[in-house]
């Protein structure tokens, strides 16, 4: 088994070269968000004319879009100091050996390809603005699941499935964020999985922002037919700088009916990333659609996955954990929206906040008229470990209709002095005893992670507690 604390960088020491030494090996866009950069971007990725009809189509839906009036301040992001598009000029490969060395290197300080031995049905990894690598099993493959880069599916036999399905759950106009990212999207993995197969072991993707100033724009699309099951892990990493960088990627889910989706996502951006992504997943009759979310580092980061119960009987479940340290302001949660009678929803988060940072959960639960005999449950819990830092809960409830079960919690705490004293009367020093019972706080998060990835999160749990991170 892989040693899966190497995904925690302590000193941010992986990147240890400049593009401009390396400059032939790389192709970098210029900073900003015009029509040629759009253009150039379109042209680098071949696409076909109706993607390049779209990219400016978004972009002109981008440039007449206002920010946000609420949530965390993103006066600190100035698009024109974003490089939209940064990627090695090596090809995506299927074998490790293949990759560019000094990729190579990064990921596997990473934990990539290890994570190919964790008995994982498939991996694809990105490094800034590209996939450069993906592998899927074959005896995965030969069920006829489809597991590649977004780009080269949309120039092959599944264009028309993509044409159908991308940017319609999150169109641009949404918000100014989802614009951008339609018009300069890039990477990202295509999923298909047929009707009644049944992935036994996770898909993963892990997406690595490498470059100082740049943004990040993958697009994740994700479709499971009738009377399928798959669970796909997300994990995410950038070193710090001290100039911004943005993470704007798109995820867009769709779970048929009777089928079931995991989606599984750990977070650990650096604390000058300005994280602004957008996921959102449609399910049909007795669907099921479960989020698992741990969210560590970035400066600031909006992020509510969204789910549309749209058949009867489809259910809905999130769990998610967010850990604020000093300088950041995490501003997460959920939403879904009941559409059809008899569905259920289930949220249940857990926030931590240390040395002055702003944890806020925002919810909100839509329960319309025809949702009859629907339920809805929002619990939040929150940690406080000093006198400074914040948590803030702030949900929103629209129900349409007099036959709906709806409830909401919402709990505020500080660690016991009384438990850590316990602790470190049994011999272990105060600071371990903090951390853990701040691991036991979040284990109704971990339990819901495949092993490897519960230790992977306790040990970010135990990096932001020494702050080291």
């Amino acid at each position: 088994m892989p040693d899966k604390s190497k995904i925690v960088e302590t000193d941010r020491s992986l990147y240890d070269f400049r593009y401009e030494e390396n400059a032939k090996d790389y192709h970098r866009e210029k900073s900003g968000i015009t029509r040629e950069i759009v253009e150039n971007i379109s042209k680098e990725k071949d696409d076909p004319e109706w993607m390049r009809e779209f990219r400016l189509h978004c972009l002109e839906i981008y440039n007449r879009t206002d920010m946000p009036d609420w949530g965390p301040d993103t006066s600190g992001l100035d698009m024109n100091q974003i490089a939209a598009y940064v990627r090695h000029k090596a090809k995506m490969q299927s074998d490790w050996e293949d990759v560019p060395e000094e990729i190579k290197n990064t990921f596997e300080r990473l934990g990539i390809p290890q994570a190919e031995r964790l008995s994982l049905a498939g991996v694809g990894a990105q490094y800034d603005s590209e996939l450069v690598y993906h592998n899927l099993r074959k005896e995965v493959a030969e069920t006829g699941v489809v597991y590649t880069d977004l780009e080269s599916a949309m120039k092959g036999e599944y264009e028309e499935m993509i044409k159908t399905h991308f940017m319609k759950l999150v169109p641009p106009t949404d918000h100014r964020y989802a614009a951008l990212h339609g018009a300069v999207w890039s990477g990202g993995s295509f999923v298909y999985v047929p009707k009644g197969v049944k992935v036994d072991i996770p898909l993963q993707s892990y997406f690595r922002l490498n470059a100082a100033g740049a943004g990040q724009f993958e697009h994740t699309l994700i479709i499971v037919d009738e009377g399928a099951d798959l669970h796909f892990i997300e994990g995410c990493s950038a070193p710090k700088y001290n100039v911004a960088n943005l993470h704007a990627g798109c995820v867009e889910l769709y779970v048929a009916k009777n089928a079931k989706l995991r989606y599984s996502t750990i977070e650990n951006w650096s604390k000058n990333m300005y994280n602004l992504n957008t996921k959102r997943a449609i399910v049909e009759e007795n669907g099921i659609m479960e989020w698992v979310s741990g969210s560590f580092g970035s400066h600031v980061s909006y992020l509510y996955p969204t789910t549309i119960l749209h058949g009867a009987n489809s259910k809905m479940e999130y769990t998610g954990i967010t850990f604020s340290g000093a300088g950041q302001d995490l501003d997460t949660g959920a939403k879904v929206i009941h559409q059809a009678p008899n569905t259920t929803s289930v949220m249940a988060s857990k926030s931590i906040a240390k040395d002055g940072g702003i944890g806020t959960f925002r919810s909100s639960v839509v329960i319309n008229s025809k949702a009859v005999n629907s339920k809805a449950s929002v619990s939040c819990d929150s940690l406080m470990l000093d006198s400074i830092s914040r948590a803030d809960t702030i949900p929103a409830m629209d129900i349409r209709t007099d036959k709906a079960d709806v409830g909401h919690e919402a709990r505020i705490g500080r660690i016991s002095d009384e438990a850590v004293y316990y602790l470190m009367s049994r011999g272990i020093k105060e600071a371990d005893a903090r951390a853990l019972i701040v691991s036991g706080f979040a284990d109704s998060v971990s339990k819901e992670l495949p092993l490897e990835y519960a230790v992977e999160m306790n040990n970010l749990i135990k990096l932001e507690m020494n702050g080291n991170m």
